[in-house]
């Protein structure tokens, strides 16, 4: 029996869940906007104290590594790369994207509709997405990337080649925004708020293949640069 710590902060949504094998025995959440900071280590506390270990008692901590929010981002692997570092286990990443295609397959009533896009909000009529199929049934049901991590902006006619040839899922926080603007009668939204329970399938099986990540080196996958806005002025200049 392998536990690993989950954490997940690629989102509005801060999560931290620990798993025995591939099942989840604890979890924290919140969907307070800007809390990962503030809240990250609390939620990591209070689940090993809830379940009486150390951090040193996982065999690993899996990270959510993007894409999505750069601040997110950063809180969570530069907490996960510390509490590796010291206590001297492997970090394992998770696609930001994945986890949520996961959780869709796991939780959602149209398991029915393999074709999934996970969609992480990226602003305006942006999302962060990728294609995935889901495989297995019941509760070994699993997702396999079918193609690259993109930044897309929503038209009419995105994912046209996709929806005409058949139903296609649209999920995650992303995926809302999109109702209005995707008509294909082939399209399905599932808005779906991510959680580190969706990475517990892929940390143990990146942990069975010795998938692990370089602690000192490890950055996360942003996708799009950062770019800092400057602040308006008014018109006199100041």
């Amino acid at each position: 029996m392998q536990r690993f710590l989950l954490i997940e902060t690629s989102t509005a949504v801060c999560s931290v869940s620990l798993s025995e094998d591939t099942g989840i025995i604890a979890r924290r959440q919140s969907a307070e906007p800007r809390v990962h900071a503030s809240m990250l280590a609390v939620f990591i506390d209070e689940i090993l104290r809830e379940c009486g270990l150390q951090i040193n008692d996982c065999a690993a901590v899996a990270v959510s590594g993007g894409p999505g929010s750069y601040t997110g981002l950063r809180v969570g692997v530069s907490t996960a790369k510390g509490l590796c570092f010291g206590a001297s286990i492997p970090l394992i990443h998770v696609s930001s994207l994945e986890l949520i295609a996961q959780l869709y397959v796991e939780q959602a009533p149209l398991r029915d509709l393999y074709r999934i896009f996970p969609m992480i909000d990226a602003r305006r009529m942006e999302v962060y997405t990728a294609p995935f199929s889901a495989t297995g049934s019941g509760t070994g049901m699993t997702v396999q990337r079918t193609g690259a991590d993109s930044a897309v902006t929503v038209t009419e006619d995105s994912f046209l080649r996709e929806l005409d040839s058949g139903l296609v899922v649209f999920t995650g926080d992303g995926a809302e925004k999109c109702r209005n603007v995707i008509s294909h009668p082939n399209a399905r939204f599932v808005p779906l708020e991510s959680h580190a329970d969706g990475m517990a399938k892929a940390a143990a099986k990146a942990y069975a293949e010795k998938d692990f990540r370089d602690v000192a080196y490890y950055t996360p996958f942003y996708l799009k640069e950062f770019r800092i806005t400057p602040p308006k002025t008014d018109a006199a200049g100041g």
